[in-house]
């Protein structure tokens, strides 16, 4: 049966450096079109309300997780979908697995990111940070996103899996790759260099892996690594699921946590009124994170494959269409948030936004991710009595429909 997609818009819009730059008014047009609308002729579809996204995520049987199929558009054609599998860089573990290997999945990485595992972090988290904003300060500002957005997570990573400081930067590489392969914005050239650092890395964490699961079950520590050997060793994933929970981890946890960090000084920089009330009111910055989360969604949507043909809000479906859940777009649904655009340290409910997803995949590692983000602003507030915008850099985002983060933002530092 051949289904047209109804009130679609230009992909090549979606895909543009307009967009990019700032994707909301393009939301807004396509939220207008209506709750799930098709981007050309794509068989992708967008869903920009927060209705219809909540309905999706809970249509979980019919919306696959699964990621093997993704947007792409370059210079030499027109925006298409690309089959990943055929690659070989699917991805069918935690956030991107179905039901039941999901849940197994989620129980798994539950213990290292509970609420003690992740307090007892917060001292050395603040050290590290204290220390990458002493560099900024000592040359009065910089890029902040290369000095301690991007760091910041890739500590995390470090220690939630056991790596070693010394793998700072491969982790810090590796953490904003994921956002790269899914840009959408690429050539084929540009996307195989992506797959073979992603098979470097692959390799790199097997050996990791297997290094760790070799000791003795008392001798592997408490880290997401040990917790997944036991797993492997239980008969509950197999090795290649284990490590490709890691990989997964290297953007859920990395790339996703300097995107918010990154988004929030730059709120900050630009907004001194808000910065000169949250440096009287620190109580007030656990409000500015979830508002910042909530305009600045770090990942603005996250696909899913249509099962079998069906409908979404009176929008017909075929078999093997893409789905956009559109978090960025449904965290400004005005049905939802009154003065969507604008952010208000005291709105009601501030948390009740979809920027850490919805349903049976809302993130696991959100404390931690707040966490990290209060301390390194705490920090920074502490250190500084002005935070500005470098007016010969201006801030710049990577090129990516996949990702909302800062590739550079330049700060001044009094």
């Amino acid at each position: 049966m051949d289904i047209k997609p109804t009130n679609p818009i230009d992909a090549r819009e979606f895909f543009s450096a307009s967009a990019i730059d700032d994707p909301y008014p393009l939301y807004t047009r396509m939220r207008e079109a209506g709750p799930v609308c098709a981007l050309g002729e794509t068989r992708a579809f967008l869903v920009s309300t927060r209705a219809a996204v909540e309905e999706a995520v809970k249509r979980h049987g019919e919306f696959s997780a699964n990621l093997e199929s993704m947007l792409i558009y370059s210079n030499s054609g027109a925006p298409r979908v690309i089959n990943l599998a055929s690659r070989g860089v699917s991805s069918r573990v935690i956030a991107t697995a179905d039901e039941p290997d999901h849940s197994i999945h989620r129980r798994l990485m539950l213990p290292p990111l509970k609420a003690s595992p992740v307090a007892r972090m917060e001292p050395d988290l603040r050290t590290f940070a204290r220390a990458r904003i002493a560099t900024l300060l000592d040359d009065g500002g910089g890029d902040s996103c290369a000095t301690l957005a991007e760091p910041l997570p890739a500590y995390v990573v470090t220690r939630l899996l056991d790596l070693g400081e010394d793998a700072l930067e491969a982790v810090r590489r590796w953490a904003m790759m994921g956002g790269d392969l899914l840009a959408g914005v690429l050539d084929d050239a540009a996307l195989d260099t992506l797959l073979k650092e992603a098979t470097e890395q692959g390799l790199y964490l097997f050996e990791h892996f297997n290094k760790l699961r070799a000791r003795n079950a008392s001798e592997r520590g408490a880290s997401l690594t040990a917790t997944l050997a036991r797993g492997v060793d239980e008969g509950l994933v197999s090795i290649e699921q284990a490590v490709g929970i890691l990989v997964v981890l290297f953007g859920a946890a990395g790339e996703s946590t300097a995107a918010l960090l990154g988004s929030a000084m730059l709120h900050l920089a630009k907004d001194q009124t808000t910065q000169a009330r949250l440096r009287e009111e620190p109580a007030l910055l656990a409000n500015f994170i979830e508002e910042v989360v909530r305009l600045e969604t770090p990942f603005k949507f996250h696909y899913r494959v249509v099962r079998e043909e069906t409908e979404l809000c009176g929008t017909p479906l075929r078999q093997g269409d893409l789905l956009l859940l559109g978090w960025a777009a449904a965290n400004r649904d005005p049905a939802c948030f009154p003065e969507p655009d604008r952010l208000q340290l005291d709105r009601p409910n501030p948390e009740r936004h979809l920027g850490f997803g919805y349903g049976i995949h809302f993130c696991i590692g959100a404390p931690l991710a707040r966490l990290e983000v209060r301390v390194a602003l705490e920090e920074l507030l502490a250190a500084t009595q002005r935070i500005a915008l470098d007016a010969d850099n201006p801030p710049e985002y990577v090129r990516s429909i996949f990702v909302r983060r800062l590739k550079h933002l330049f700060l001044k530092l009094d």
